[in-house]
């Protein structure tokens, strides 16, 4: 009731609401210190604190900006511009994989260790599931990305 009460009385006020960990009436005028990228960043290019100033920048503008330190080393998802904040779903872990690049396929059993070329067949971090493609049996098999470039799976 009492939240009803606050929401119509900002809304009559004419004060715009910004939704955060609490309900607070906010004005178009407050600023807030945010990191803004100083350039222009490509698809899959990984991110550094370098590509970063903090700025002052409306409270609507930076919500949900993430610092540089948190944004530091990852991947971006798209091009994003210079000048603006930079946001969670901006961002990904970065691609130890590429689709359509080489791989070392890994296969361990105890102390053996075979492996084999193979490629590629979708990006992934480590960690992560891929798909790829063993040039020595011709088959498609599901791996785990252990580190840049190469992929291990499991014995059958």
């Amino acid at each position: 009731m009492a939240m009803r009460a606050v929401l119509a009385l900002s809304l009559l006020a004419g004060a715009p609401l910004l939704f955060g960990g609490s309900l607070m009436a906010q004005t178009a005028s407050q600023t807030v210190l945010a990191d803004v990228l100083v350039r222009s960043v490509g698809r899959g290019e990984v991110l550094s604190e370098r590509d970063f100033v903090s700025e002052e920048l409306s409270a609507a503008r930076a919500r949900g900006f993430l610092p540089m330190r948190e944004a530091a080393g990852l991947e971006a998802r798209r091009s994003l511009r210079s000048g603006m904040p930079v946001r969670e779903g901006d961002l990904i872990e970065p691609r130890a994989v590429r689709r359509g690049e080489s791989v070392t396929i890994r296969l361990r059993t105890g102390a053996i260790t075979i492996s084999g070329a193979g490629r590629a067949l979708g990006d992934a971090a480590v960690g992560e599931s891929v798909r790829v493609f063993s040039e020595s049996t011709r088959q498609t098999l599901d791996a785990l990305v252990e580190s840049a470039g190469v992929v291990r799976i499991s014995a059958p």
